[in-house]
């Protein structure tokens, strides 16, 4: 069993059915009819310890609805969740969760608004009830990681967003949690402040083997994090595997994007190589893309090269946004 576990899951919203008018509002209020929203259904999956795991979908899908009820937050209306053995949602167990998680939302904070980032970290310690000497290595060595410092003594609300977001993030992790949920951290955050995040996600998992769930619409952040990832629409899971296995199930292809200088010969190298190329060109730039598994990256090289002087030359692999891309067009997979 899993430190984390989803048996069956399903969450649905009930929404009355409202008539127009103020007296159809009244009327609303004494009606028995609902409109029901399925937000998630019947998902099933289990997170080994240590584990860091995307859980990524459009907006909709329902990434947010199943980390508020693997956190408490909403209760599912059926199936189990387990979390690290406890149900997170019932009132006797709910308790024993709330030690053992942590949970960042993007657009959110935890913190106390008009107090100084130092005095919601003592609040918090008191909370969770941290030993004073596990609290002050824990808080010294995240002052350090996310570089807290600077605005240790800023009242909350003084924070810019990037500051907040690393506050918070320490602030998840000042009672030292198992789990941690991470729900879009990196949203709205400039590239140097989210390198930082991403960068201290992971010196974190290392020195804690803390198991994470992140969910974000950055694929760079899935990419630079996990190894595994669950995809989501519309309530239900799409796939669930190692990036590894994704790339391999649906084509791990090469980009070769080059610029010639003179004459290259495109029908000639279309048909050296036939159905297993497909080359496009702007002017005296091409762009060669090919399966892995069918073609070496030295045959296409050589043959470019033999073919043309080349003036640029770059390789790339499938993007993970692009393979996303292609499940949700492809859902019959």
């Amino acid at each position: 069993m899993g430190i984390i576990e989803l048996k069956n899951v399903k969450k649905n919203f009930k929404k009355p059915v409202r008539k127009p008018g103020i007296i159809g509002m009244f009327k609303t209020l004494f009606s028995f009819k609902y409109t029901v929203t399925e937000a998630v259904k019947d998902i099933s999956f289990s997170i080994d310890e240590g584990e860091i795991v995307g859980y990524i979908g459009a907006n909709g899908a329902g990434k947010s609805t199943t980390i508020k009820m693997m956190s408490g937050i909403l209760t599912p209306t059926e199936g189990e969740i387990y979390i690290d053995g406890y149900l997170p949602y019932h009132p006797k167990q709910r308790n024993h969760v709330l030690g053992r998680i942590g949970v960042v939302f993007g657009q959110r904070t935890q913190l106390w608004w008009d107090l100084p980032l130092i005095e919601s970290m003592t609040i918090l310690k008191e909370i969770y009830e941290v030993p004073k000497e596990e609290y002050e290595e824990r808080f010294n060595y995240l002052k350090e990681v996310l570089d807290l410092e600077p605005f240790l003594n800023q009242p909350v609300r003084t924070l810019s967003l990037g500051q907040r977001m690393r506050a918070d993030l320490a602030a998840s992790l000042i009672h030292n949690p198992k789990i941690l949920f991470l729900d879009e951290p990196t949203i709205g955050l400039d590239v140097l402040v989210k390198d930082r995040i991403i960068h201290a996600i992971k010196e974190i998992h290392s020195k804690y083997n803390t198991t994470i769930i992140l969910t974000t619409h950055n694929m760079d952040d899935i990419t630079d994090l996990c190894k595994r990832v669950i995809i989501l629409d519309e309530g239900s899971i799409l796939y669930d595997g190692s990036l590894a296995q994704i790339k391999k199930r649906f084509g791990d292809h090469r980009h070769v994007k080059f610029t010639a200088q003179g004459e290259f010969d495109l029908n000639r190298f279309k048909n050296e190589f036939g159905d297993l190329i497909d080359i496009n060109n702007d002017g005296n730039s091409y762009n060669v893309s090919f399966e892995i598994s069918k073609l070496s990256v030295n045959q296409v090289l050589n043959a470019i090269l033999e073919s043309t002087t080349v003036t640029d030359i770059q390789i790339s692999e499938n993007s993970l946004e692009s393979i996303v891309k292609r499940i949700y067009e492809n859902k019959k997979y």
